[in-house]
């Protein structure tokens, strides 16, 4: 049987997509960050937990990549820095893990002779957009440090298509959620807080849209695209053409919940203006016509499943503090 490697394996999307592969019955390596501890993140009580192999090194050390690259056939690349408001207080650490961690995995992809790479972008990367919905010719812009880290990461990857004919293919996810997503990202702060004992819930911009896929439909995504032949070479994203403000979410989440609060303006949470991107509304014709790829879980059942889930993990979340 083929072994899967999946990078970031203990993250959020890495974590579903490790048990969405177990379920689908391939062989998965999981891989992530060292730690002393042996904290396997995420997948710490995956009810998987003995269906995979999970093996813990440095995404930014080309040893310990190399090690793991040449136990595998085919590599989901997921390791990655993403949390956008610490790019701009540590842009080297992005650089370090989003650039050289992708360069590790191409090279080591490129060395050993790998036949299926699969490289995770990112929609952040259209910056602000000047026609919708967005496909996969429209411009790049880098307006956040994170975002210029995930340009060069997948403009590298392009280039070793080109120069080393290495079979890459490249994932551009727009906006996810679901169970376990951290309390940093829009729908598990709204959440998060409209369960606290907060009187008010603490939000940025509230006029911000975001094209929302529920994580199994992403992790199908990502299947479908190791699957096709059509997909080598080709960056791909991966949305449903529709989207939602984040006052829309609010209102939507208290509704589900039937918890009523006002909304308290936190300017730690407002980007620097040249900085936020205002709408992201995915194309999805490319992967639909490439895999037949479509999402199967609306936003309102896709809402409750996530609220369900953190209803019964209240202890997941810090509602008090905001983490960047």
């Amino acid at each position: 049987m083929k072994k899967i490697l999946v990078t970031g394996a203990s993250g959020f999307i890495g974590s579903h997509l490790v048990e969405y592969l177990v379920q689908k019955n391939y062989d998965v390596i999981a891989f992530d960050r060292y730690n002393i501890n042996n904290d396997w993140g995420n997948l710490e009580r995956s009810k998987y937990i003995n269906d995979f192999e999970m093996i813990l090194g440095d995404i930014r050390d080309y040893d310990s990549v190399y090690n793991v690259v040449k136990k595998s056939d085919t590599i989901f690349h997921l390791a990655a820095l993403i949390g956008i408001p610490y790019s701009y207080i540590s842009p080297i650490a992005y650089i370090k893990t989003n650039v050289e961690g992708t360069y590790n995995i191409l090279e080591s992809s490129k060395n050993l002779n790998i036949q299926n790479t699969i490289i995770t972008s990112t929609s952040e990367i259209y910056g602000s957009a000047v026609s919708y919905p967005i496909s996969e010719k429209h411009s790049i812009i880098g307006q956040s440090p994170y975002a210029a880290s995930k340009i060069s990461a997948d403009q590298l990857a392009l280039s070793y298509n080109l120069s080393f004919n290495l079979p890459i293919k490249i994932i551009r996810p727009f906006n996810c959620y679901g169970p376990r997503q951290s309390a940093r990202a829009i729908i598990p702060t709204i959440i998060s807080q409209l369960l606290s004992n907060n009187k008010n819930v603490r939000l940025g911009n509230l006029n911000t849209i975001r094209d929302l896929t529920y994580v199994t439909d992403l992790c199908d995504a990502y299947l479908k695209i190791y699957k096709s032949k059509k997909t080598t070479g080709h960056i791909v994203n991966a949305g449903t053409n529709k989207a939602y403000s984040v006052k829309d979410l609010f209102y939507k989440l208290s509704n589900q919940l039937n918890i009523s609060k006002k909304i308290t303006i936190d300017k730690q949470r407002v980007r620097p203006q040249k900085s936020e991107i205002t709408k992201l509304i995915c194309d999805n014709r490319k992967i639909i016509s490439m895999t037949n790829w479509k999402p199967k879980i609306d936003l309102d059942k896709g809402l409750k499943i996530t609220i369900d889930w953190f209803k019964e993990n209240k202890d997941f979340i810090k509602s008090k503090s905001y983490n960047v």
